[in-house]
């Protein structure tokens, strides 16, 4: 980091102490080293000091709720391939790269039951789009990364809640989109997610059910007051955004907005300070909370330094205000709020 204030302060909490804060949260565990929503990945979130960890939520083909970021990313966060009985049963079976075509598969959570899907492992995202061999294709450690944390332990939603209770601490599921099956319902997916946290007797104040669709929300508020209270609205509104809207929202019962980060500052031209984005100022002055995300991402680590890190997470904390930044490292954000005080 440069020389600073701000490098000081965070250099003198060397020595901790340190504590855990819902400030820090963890996004989709800790998967800047870990396979995402894997045991392994929750588990290294929760030791670096996570308050908050986060389970994205799809549905299996016998309708139970599992923790993927996407229903049909498993051919690129598993090791489903490498099954050739599961693999066979991918929507899109696994099709080789030919020289005119990269190499093509789709294999989702609605393909297999709860069962076949804890078969398999979690493997740090991506792949390997110019392979010939399903094997191939399960190769994507990018050279930046350690390489010792390969596999993981993948988790449904209700083992999800299981081991963050026993952990004490809060959650952050998030309503994806899904493919209905028949006679099932986005009800019925709004409200077995609510049942699980209920089933296990998990205080509503402990969970802030997050989706970028405004009807999940408006349900839960609904339906499910004490969870649709804490729930967040997963929204980047531009610098235009209009008071109006705001306050509709508002008054349909939001107060909370997810943002990803780079919506939430600008860049001041004759100083290159950061400074709140117009729709973080107008979104604060409606009355919402703000949370960001995502800090070091997987696609930004590479080229970051101290000060793009803590330099912007500092901005986003005293500036703009958020009450808590996602992070696919959670240590450094851990790190900063527990040095800043925050809670």
């Amino acid at each position: 980091m440069s020389d600073g204030p701000l490098k000081t302060k965070l250099k003198s909490c060397a020595n901790g102490p340190f504590k855990r804060t819902d400030f820090a949260i963890a996004h989709r565990g800790a998967p800047l080293e870990f396979p995402e929503h894997t045991k392994e990945g929750y588990e290294a979130a929760i030791r670096m000091g996570a308050g908050i960890l986060e389970c994205d939520v799809t549905l299996t083909k016998d309708k139970q709720l599992v923790c993927r970021h996407s229903q049909c990313d498993l051919a690129q966060t598993t090791d489903v391939l490498s099954n050739k009985e599961l693999a066979a049963k991918c929507s899109v079976p696994f099709k080789p790269a030919d020289g005119s075509k990269k190499a093509s598969v789709s294999c989702c959570t609605y393909d297999f039951t709860l069962a076949e899907f804890e078969t398999l492992k979690g493997k740090l995202a991506g792949s390997n789009p110019d392979a010939t061999k399903p094997g191939e294709y399960l190769k994507n450690v990018a050279d930046w990364r350690t390489g010792l944390y390969t596999r993981g332990t993948v988790m449904s939603h209700a083992q999800s809640i299981a081991l963050f209770d026993a952990a004490g601490v809060k959650m952050a599921p998030e309503l994806k989109k899904i493919t209905l099956p028949p006679g099932y319902t986005r009800d019925n997916f709004r409200q077995q997610l609510v049942d699980e946290y209920k089933a296990a007797k998990i205080e509503p104040s402990r969970v802030s059910i997050q989706s970028d669709n405004l009807d999940d929300l408006l349900y839960l508020i609904a339906h499910e007051p004490e969870f649709g209270k804490g729930a967040s609205y997963l929204w980047s509104p531009s610098s235009t955004v209009s008071d109006d809207r705001l306050a509709t929202l508002y008054s349909q019962g939001i107060r909370t907005i997810s943002s990803a980060v780079g919506n939430l500052y600008d860049t001041e031209k004759t100083t290159n300070k950061l400074i709140p984005s117009a729709a973080a100022t107008k979104a604060k002055k409606a009355g919402f909370e703000l949370v960001g995300w995502t800090m070091e991402h997987d696609d930004d680590v590479p080229g970051e330094n101290g000060d793009d890190v803590y330099g912007l997470m500092d901005v986003l904390a005293k500036d703009v205000g958020v009450k808590g930044v996602f992070s696919d490292w959670v240590r450094t954000t851990s790190y900063y709020a527990s040095c800043m005080g925050l809670k």
